[in-house]
């Protein structure tokens, strides 16, 4: 019986350890542009075609899109000022 509890609970310290990890991720600050305005001016760059990937880090939104002609194109945004770096 004693073997089963401390299973248990070990169990269920190791399942729950992804969602403390997921508090120590950075977050985009209070007063950043909505991701939605920022993907409207790539979708309005010369050539765009489509939006392939979107990813967030500490250093702002890294958009990876590609163009008609067939190119792939990454741009990191500020996310304040929703401009390029």
């Amino acid at each position: 019986m004693r073997t089963v509890v401390l299973a248990t609970g070990i169990a269920a310290f190791l399942a729950g350890g992804p969602a403390f990890a997921a508090d120590d991720q950075v977050l985009p600050p209070q007063n950043a542009k909505k991701l939605s305005e920022i993907i409207a001016k790539v979708e309005h760059r010369n050539d765009f075609r489509f939006v392939k990937e979107v990813d967030w880090d500490s250093g702002g939104y890294t958009v990876t899109y590609y163009t008609t002609d067939k190119a792939k194109v990454q741009i990191t945004y500020d996310p304040v000022t929703g401009e390029p770096k």
